[in-house]
C-alpha cells in the first residue's frame, strides 16, 4: 500500500476513536501506544474493503479460463465453457455468493500449448483473475502451472486424469478421477470377460508415455503384456494408417486408445475398413459426445470411460440440477458428458467459495477448498484435503449406440 494512503488511514482510524492526530501526539508514550494498538485492531474492519483482491470486488467474482473455442478441439471448449456458465447462471440469478456474482472471463487458446500459457500469464498478470478453471487438457494446463505458482492462484478442475497434472501441487485442484483409474477399469472390465490381448495406442510425448505406462501397470497385474503399441509422434498430422498396421500385427482383441477424438475416430474407421476386428474402447480424454459425433454411424460398439455419471441418469439430483440448468443457458435440451464434468466442477468451486467467506481471496478459496471432506454435489461426492487434491474416483464404461446414445 503507497506511504500516503497509509497515513491518510492512520489519520482516519484515530479519528475515528474521537482523537486528533495532534491530540494523539501530546499523549504521551503509552497513550500513543495505545491508540496504535486500537488503530492496528480496527485495521483489518475500516482497510478491508480498501485493499484490492485478486478477481473480487464487493459486487463480483472474476474466474479465468483457457480453452480451445476454434479448432478442431472447438466443441470439447464450448462444453466445458458451457457447462460452467450454467452453474454460475443458476448461482448468480439467485443474487450469487455472499452477495457476489460470479464472471467467467475464458480465453480462446485453439488447442495451441504457446496460446494456453500465454492466455494463463494474461488471465492472472494482467485481468487479475481470482483463480484459473476447466483448462481442457494436461498439455494446455502444464504451461500455466508457472505464472499459477507465481501469483499463488487456486489452479481448479483441469479437465485431464493425466498423472503430471495429479501429482500434489499445493495451487491445483483436480474434480475428476485420473486417467490410470480410467485404464484400470477398462482393462479390468475386459479381462474379466475373457479378453487377454490388449493394444495401445498413445501419443509420444510426457502424457501419452504416463497413459501407456498406465495401461501396462494394469496388464502386469494380470499377468499380461501388451501384444501391440502404436505412438503418434505428430497430434496434428498422426499417422493413423501406419499405426492401424502396427496394431494390426499383434492381434489384439481390445484396443485401447488414449488420442483426442478425430485422430480416435478416423483410427477406428480405419481398423475396421482394414479387418482390425477388436473392440475399440476410449478413455475419457477426446470426450464422449465429441467422438461419438465425429464417428456417427462407425461409431456403434465403440466404448468410452467416464469420470462422471450420464448426463441423461435423472435419477441422480446433480443430473436433474444439470439438464435444468443447462437447457435455461442454451435453450436446448441437448447435454453431454463434458458439460456435466464442467458443472459439477463448477459447482464445487462455488461451495469453496462460500465456504471462504465475504472475504474472498486466493489463499482463502484455498484454504476453504482444503476442508471440503466427502462433500456431496448431488450423489457425486468430491473429497479434498490439504495432502490431497485429487476429488474423485469415480469411473464408469458406456457404448455408444444408434443415434449417437450411451448405454450404460
Amino acid at each position: 500500500m503507497p506511504t500516503q494512503h497509509r497515513q491518510l488511514q492512520y489519520s482516519s482510524t484515530v479519528g475515528s476513536l474521537g482523537e486528533s492526530p495532534e491530540r494523539v501526539l501530546n499523549m504521551g508514550k503509552h497513550g500513543f501506544q495505545l491508540a496504535l494498538i486500537i488503530w492496528a485492531l480496527a485495521l483489518p474492519f475500516t482497510a478491508w474493503s480498501q485493499v484490492p483482491i485478486a478477481g473480487v470486488t464487493a459486487k463480483t467474482i472474476l474466474i479465468g479460463q483457457s480453452t480451445p473455442l476454434s479448432g478442431a478441439n472447438k466443441e470439447l471448449g464450448e462444453d466445458i465453457r458451457n457447462g460452467a456458465l450454467a452453474y454460475f447462471k443458476k448461482v448468480n440469478d439467485a443474487g450469487g455468493i455472499n452477495g457476489r456474482t460470479i464472471e467467467l472471463l475464458s480465453l480462446d487458446d485453439a488447442n495451441d500449448t504457446t496460446r494456453s500459457g500465454e492466455n494463463g500469464r494474461e488471465l492472472l498478470a494482467n485481468k487479475g483473475v481470482l483463480a484459473l478453471f476447466g483448462y481442457a487438457s494436461a498439455t494446455l494446463s502444464r504451461p500455466a502451472l508457472p505464472f499459477v505458482e507465481q501469483y499463488k492462484a487456486p489452479f481448479f478442475a483441469p479437465f485431464t486424469g493425466a498423472d503430471p497434472m495429479r501429482k500434489f501441487n499445493p495451487y491445483v485442484y483436480n474434480v475428476r478421477a485420473s486417467y490410470a483409474d480410467e485404464l484400470e477399469k477398462i482393462v479390468e472390465y475386459y479381462f474379466t470377460t475373457g479378453s487377454k490381448r490388449f493394444a495401445v495406442v498413445y501419443y509420444d510425448d510426457v502424457v501419452g508415455k504416463e497413459n501407456l505406462s498406465a495401461v501396462e501397470r494394469a496388464l502386469k497385474k494380470r499377468g499380461l503384456t501388451a501384444t501391440a503399441v502404436t505412438a503418434f509422434k505428430d497430434r496434428a498430422k498422426p499417422d493413423i494408417e501406419g499405426g492401424v498396421q502396427e496394431v494390426a500385427k499383434g492381434k489384439p482383441e481390445v484396443v485401447i486408445l488414449t488420442t483426442l477424438f478425430k485422430a480416435s475416430a478416423d483410427f477406428i474407421r480405419s481398423g475396421r475398413k482394414n479387418g482390425l476386428n477388436a473392440q475399440f474402447v476410449s478413455n475419457s480424454f477426446p470426450g464422449a459426445s465429441p467422438l461419438a459425433k465425429e464417428l456417427g454411424k462407425d461409431g456403434v460398439g465403440v466404448a468410452v470411460a467416464q469420470v462422471v455419471p450420464p448426463p441423461t441418469r435423472k435419477s441422480l439430483p446433480i443430473v436433474r440440477e444439470y439438464q435444468a440448468a443447462i437447457e435455461k443457458l442454451t435453450g436446448k435440451k441437448e447435454y453431454s458428458f463434458t458439460a456435466l464434468e464442467a458443472y459439477i466442477a463448477a459447482k464445487t468451486l462455488g461451495e469453496g467459495i462460500r465456504r471462504a467467506g465475504p472475504r474472498l481471496s486466493r489463499a482463502s478459496l484455498a484454504k476453504a477448498l482444503d476442508t471440503m471432506q466427502k462433500w456431496d454435489a448431488g450423489e457425486y461426492f468430491v473429497n479434498f484435503s490439504p495432502a490431497d487434491h485429487n476429488g474423485s474416483t469415480f469411473v464408469e464404461l458406456t457404448i455408444i449406440g444408434k443415434d449417437l446414445q450411451f448405454s450404460f
